[in-house]
């Protein structure tokens, strides 16, 4: 029976355990959305995990639009990157960059007072994080056919500059309402042109963005993360039984490293079939490691990787506090609580001074 703590290969990374700490957006970038110091003293914390999946990185200043979030698209950030990927490559373990380009969640302040870009002419709801607080979002422009090679350009220049910057692999966001997102589903892909309209058709943007991450590092260094159930900023499908699937079929051809699946557990139904769960049928069409990941325990984890549910987990919230959080599940040891004040806050305090089950007993 397999477990938590047996080998995986992922692709080109071999993965001492099949515990994955989750992409966590923390804003300890500069404003220029350079990497820090502190940064490599984060990750290497917490360096047991299988693989590290980093915080959302953005690929282009056009698809970045979070405070003191880091991007991966000139020298300078390429160049302080390089220390944080040599940090968790001394402590022993593994790193992939999270490539993000937000689309239509990028407020007008980050772009010089430009319209964001997304697959169609609509408004997410609610507010964006903005330098100083927060502003309603805006109504988007959609992407032009002639603008989509450039979108690819700048794909696969961030994969490049990852690998530079001494990056395992990378991660194509494609989840959470952003804009791979708004074009995978249909409430909000109002395209009538070939990347709208049919489910071909809508993930045809997801296929042409992974087959260059592919061509730019090699398939097995390129993973990719969905989410397939559920409304996500707005973001939601009207058959995410028929989407999904399909869209994990395309990118099995494509021979990816893994597939991570966002995919809350509607309340109330741990230990019961989820009907609505889309999972299963993503796990039937998609040849290779499938991680899940949204809220799990780690006996729930043990236990959907010993039925043979998913190859892995990514753990999201509980690498906030617990840095060993390898070392407590395999020592049954409670896990720390994490204080939400200082999630986006920009100094060490609630980043880098949680400390390890040792260290307390100590």
């Amino acid at each position: 029976m397999t477990g938590l703590f047996d080998p995986i290969r992922l692709g080109a990374i071999a993965a001492p355990n099949r515990i994955v700490m989750a992409p966590m957006t923390r804003a300890r970038a500069t404003r220029d959305h350079v990497p820090t110091s502190m940064m490599a003293d984060y990750y290497a914390q917490r360096a047991s995990a299988g693989l590290i999946l980093s915080e959302a990185i953005g690929i282009s200043q056009e698809g970045l639009g979070w405070p003191f979030a880091p991007g991966l698209w000139s020298d300078a950030q390429t160049e302080a990157w390089k220390p944080v990927t040599a940090a968790v490559h001394d402590a022993g373990g593994r790193i992939a960059a999270q490539l993000w380009h937000m689309g239509r969640i990028v407020h007008p302040s980050y772009l010089g007072g430009a319209a964001p870009v997304s697959s169609s002419a609509t408004t997410a709801p609610g507010k964006a994080h903005i330098y100083g607080g927060k502003a309603p979002f805006v109504e988007a422009r959609p992407l032009g056919r002639a603008e989509l090679p450039r979108l690819l350009d700048d794909y696969a220049r961030a994969a490049d500059n990852a690998l530079a910057a001494g990056f395992d692999g990378v991660q194509l966001h494609a989840a959470n309402g952003y804009l791979i997102d708004q074009f995978l589903r249909d409430n909000v892909n109002l395209r009538d042109d070939a990347y709208g309209g049919s489910i071909d058709n809508r993930i045809r943007l997801l296929r042409e963005v992974v087959e260059r991450l592919a061509a730019t590092v090699g398939a097995d260094r390129v993973g990719v993360r969905l989410s397939p159930n559920g409304e996500m900023q707005g973001v939601n499908d009207s058959a995410p039984h028929d989407l999904f699937p399909a869209a994990a079929a395309a990118l099995s051809e494509i021979g990816i490293a893994y597939l991570e699946l966002r995919e809350p557990e509607p309340e109330g139904t741990f230990g019961k079939p989820d009907t609505h769960a889309v999972a299963p049928a993503i796990r039937a069409a998609f040849n290779g490691p499938l991680v899940l990941n949204s809220d799990y325990t780690p006996e729930r984890a043990a236990a959907v990787i010993a039925a043979g549910e998913a190859d892995a987990i990514a753990f999201g919230r509980p690498y906030i506090a617990n840095p060993d959080l390898v070392e407590r599940i395999a020592g049954g040891v409670p896990l720390a609580k994490d204080d939400m004040r200082t999630w986006y806050s920009q100094g060490a305090e609630g980043y880098l001074d949680y400390p390890t089950a040792e260290a307390v007993a100590a």
